[in-house]
């Protein structure tokens, strides 16, 4: 279907309808229609707190590829230890540790970023940079709400906070809020990088039946741009990849893993999907290969422990026991770790299925990825429990979600009596 206008546009986008024009006329009106989100009140949008999304993990010290950042912070700490009030510093402090939290998937390196803004972490009015740290501490803690409410504030402030609307936007996409995370996208058109408002664009709309016309698209723009930045570039090339997996494309999916890895220091993220891609495609000795020396992040270790099982390594059992302590050291924090992981590790290494089953429900109720549903719906056919995967089977038909191997799970789990 064409649109002659923005207003039409929005309206289409707003139901899902499909669009058809060129790469250039698509970006005018987001840009457009950006505007008018940008114009209105900023939060009118979403009066309601939204719940969702992230990491995990623990490290023993620094990578060596980080030692020009840890450079930096030493530099800026002796600053603060003099000035210690000083915003600016503190921020700039914060941020290289969340950095590196992300890059790392450690949440020390989170808390120490708290630490850093301390004194105006309980402020009523903290900065607006301030305000947005804390947002992705927050998001990082799986305080979904709270960050929520900081970006609201942030963007009550500032509407053209790109990074605010990026952070929302990826926030409602976890808890499959759709209509909402694409909202949240429009306003990215406004940023230096078109390529950041068509990636947030595409991978939302992928997953609301989509899925070819928005991996289409993608492509096309990312060939048209390729003047955008590494760092956006990989984010490109890794949802491409996990669009063309969930779609069953899979020598395509791995060319575009392949382009992701191939441009700088991938993230655990990164590295944890094409572990998941590799394990699917019956490839355990490559994912060892892949994780051998990376198995300090909890969620890598894990894929490294499935892909021994499938080789029936010798060195499986203390494998298990090392991961088992992981999880018992996250279970004593009180930062709301992601039970994902755990539901997994429950259902395929130590074969208990009802546990897996309680934990990949407790975690459907904040966190709700394809690989979110995907553990709920092997969990509960493992257990026999048609009735416990019913809010996948829902989400599917409700979005339209295309997904080869949820939908394969789901026509099991039909076939299964109710209970």
């Amino acid at each position: 279907m064409q649109f002659g206008t923005p207003d039409q546009a929005s309206r289409a986008w707003a139901k899902g309808e499909t669009l058809y024009f060129d790469s250039r006329r698509l970006l005018q009106w987001i840009a457009a229609i950006a505007l008018v989100v940008a114009l209105a009140s900023p939060l009118a949008a979403f009066a309601e707190p939204f719940i969702p999304r992230d990491d995990d993990e623990v490290l023993a010290r620094l990578p060596l590829s980080a030692e020009p950042v840890n450079k930096e912070m030493r530099e800026l700490r002796a600053a603060l230890r003099k000035t210690p009030r000083t915003v600016e510093r503190a921020v700039k402090l914060a941020q290289l540790y969340i950095k590196l939290g992300k890059a790392e998937s450690d949440p020390r390196y989170y808390g120490n970023a708290q630490a850093v803004l301390s004194p105006w972490w309980r402020a009523p009015e903290p900065p607006s940079n301030v305000l947005l740290l804390r947002a992705f501490i927050k998001q990082n803690r799986h305080d979904f709400d709270g960050a929520l409410q900081d970006l609201e504030q942030v963007l009550a402030r500032d509407p053209s906070s790109m990074q605010a609307w990026l952070t929302r936007a990826a926030i409602l996409r976890v808890r499959a809020s759709y209509d909402q995370a694409r909202l949240s996208c429009l306003p990215l058109a406004n940023s230096n990088d078109p390529l950041l408002a068509m990636t947030c664009l595409c991978d939302v709309n992928s997953l609301t039946g989509r899925a070819q016309e928005s991996y289409d698209l993608l492509q096309a723009f990312l060939r048209s741009h390729d003047a955008a930045s590494n760092e956006q570039r990989l984010w490109t090339f890794t949802v491409l990849a996990e669009m063309a997996a969930r779609m069953g494309k899979n020598a395509e999916a791995e060319s575009f893993f392949k382009d992701a890895l191939a441009l700088e220091r991938p993230s655990a993220y990164l590295l944890a999907a094409y572990a998941d891609f590799l394990l699917d495609q019956g490839r355990p000795a490559e994912t060892v290969a892949l994780l051998a020396d990376k198995t300090a992040v909890d969620s890598l270790l894990l894929r490294f422990a499935l892909a021994k099982q499938k080789l029936e390594a010798d060195d499986l059992p203390e494998v298990i026991a090392k991961i088992r302590d992981r999880f018992r050291v996250n279970q004593s924090r009180a930062e709301n770790p992601p039970q994902g992981d755990e539901a997994r590790f429950a259902l395929y290494l130590l074969g208990q299925s009802e546990e897996a089953l309680r934990l990949a429900k407790a975690n459907w109720l904040t966190q709700r990825e394809p690989q979110d549903a995907r553990i709920l719906l092997e969990a509960a056919l493992a257990s026999h429990d048609r009735a416990a995967a019913q809010p996948v089977i829902d989400l599917l038909a409700q979005t339209g979600m295309e997904h080869v191997r949820l939908k394969h799970l789901a026509d099991q789990l039909e076939k299964l009596p109710g209970r």
